[in-house]
């Protein structure tokens, strides 16, 4: 290689980098996604039981593959069974809700309570026969999936929760 073309290499070498480094550099800056900015969806009536409302707050995407959204059930409202392929996490923050993993008993959860759903786990969550219940749901994504819904839970199967 002559020296021109080493010149010439040299510098759309440095171009490049300079280029990479700045789009580096705008993934390295914080984002702030408002509130108030997403649309409310209704729960659909396939998934859900009773009126639900689902807030988003984040979508997966290339840094964190996990979503987040504010998930409200009206009294008695709530999920199909289910499970998630890379787990889920809920942060109970107001009312009273229920949660029931299959063959399991119905457990109690109030504000503050952070459920723990394993992957592949069967299970199902919402509000109290009486009181409202809202939950920060934090759901992981494998393979671009983050859950498999399944039957609805019967009116039987929400029966009575056990206090704990």
């Amino acid at each position: 290689m002559n020296q021109q073309t080493y010149k010439v290499v040299l510098c759309t070498a440095v171009l490049y980098l300079g280029a990479a480094s700045a789009d580096s550099d705008a993934q390295r800056v914080q984002q702030i996604i408002r509130g108030g900015e997403q649309t409310s969806i209704a729960g659909s009536e396939q998934f859900f039981t009773g009126r639900v409302r689902i807030d988003p707050i984040w979508p997966a995407d290339e840094h964190i593959s996990a979503s987040g959204a504010l998930v409200t059930f009206e009294p008695g409202a709530r999920s199909a069974w289910h499970t998630h392929p890379a787990g889920q996490r809920l942060v109970v923050s107001s009312g009273v809700g229920l949660t029931q993993e299959w063959g399991k008993p119905i457990q109690v959860v109030r504000p503050g309570d952070v459920v723990w759903c394993p992957p592949g786990v069967k299970h199902w969550h919402g509000a109290a026969p009486t009181t409202a219940m809202s939950h920060i749901a934090v759901t992981a994504t494998l393979n671009g999936q983050n859950v498999d819904w399944m039957e609805k839970v019967s009116d039987e199967q929400y029966g009575q929760p056990r206090e704990d």
